[in-house]
């Protein structure tokens, strides 16, 4: 359904009609985040970030997002024609969009975003997307961060109540009037050099750490469901 919706708005040139029925009715939704003062004041300083998140988590924070509208961070959208409503979003974001993913285009993707990062010094990146499997870190997150010699900063996005989608990712729609927790965790820095077998392990490392974190929050906001 919401691939049939994207596309709908897509063709017929409803995407700027779309965002703004999705802004009004987060005016419904409270969102409170935690320690976003110390990465505010950390890419204030000139210092890199990637921001990193499960894809499933990605609409609970739109709004949210437009608070580093200033630092017109990079974003990796898939080259899919859905990407085209995500690309959309993120350019009324002051978002950078670099068409790409693992699946499509993943090679040039991650070439053009550590390219960006030299300049820019912030990104966004959904660790698990755009095809999942749900709740697996790809290595570009590390290979990026490695290359760029910019950390890693963990993004736990929890809610109290929301509609769950029968999608690869188990995709989160907040209900009306709930409760959004964004809590950002510490810069994980990448070795610039690493073996294959290190390289691996730190990945299931960062990969635990998040879905551990991520549970934890869940539980914090009153969600028992596991969604991994």
């Amino acid at each position: 359904m919401i691939k049939a919706l994207s596309r709908f708005a897509i063709k017929y040139g409803l995407i700027p009609i779309a965002y703004g029925i999705l802004r009004l009715y987060f005016l419904m939704i409270r969102i409170r985040p935690v320690n976003d003062e110390e990465i505010f004041r950390h890419l204030r300083q000139g210092s890199g970030a990637i921001a990193a998140f499960w894809h499933q988590r990605i609409i609970l924070v739109v709004t949210y997002a437009r608070r580093f509208g200033e630092f017109a961070p990079a974003a990796m959208v898939s080259r899919s024609r859905d990407g085209e409503l995500i690309a959309d979003v993120c350019r009324r974001l002051n978002f950078r969009p670099v068409r790409g993913s693992s699946s499509r285009g993943g090679r040039e993707a991650l070439a053009a975003m550590v390219e960006d990062l030299a300049e820019h010094h912030f990104a966004i990146h959904a660790v698990d997307g755009p095809q999942g499997p749900r709740g697996v870190i790809k290595a570009g997150l590390i290979r990026m961060a490695q290359l760029s010699g910019t950390p890693i900063v963990p993004v736990y996005i929890s809610v109290d109540r929301a509609w769950v989608l029968r999608s690869w990712d188990r995709f989160l729609i907040p209900k009306p009037f709930s409760r959004v927790v964004v809590r950002w965790g510490r810069p994980i820095p990448i070795p610039g050099e690493l073996e294959t077998d290190a390289f691996e392990t730190l990945r299931l490392e960062i990969e635990k750490r998040m879905r551990e974190t991520q549970a934890e929050e869940d539980r914090k906001s009153g969600w028992t469901e596991s969604l991994f």
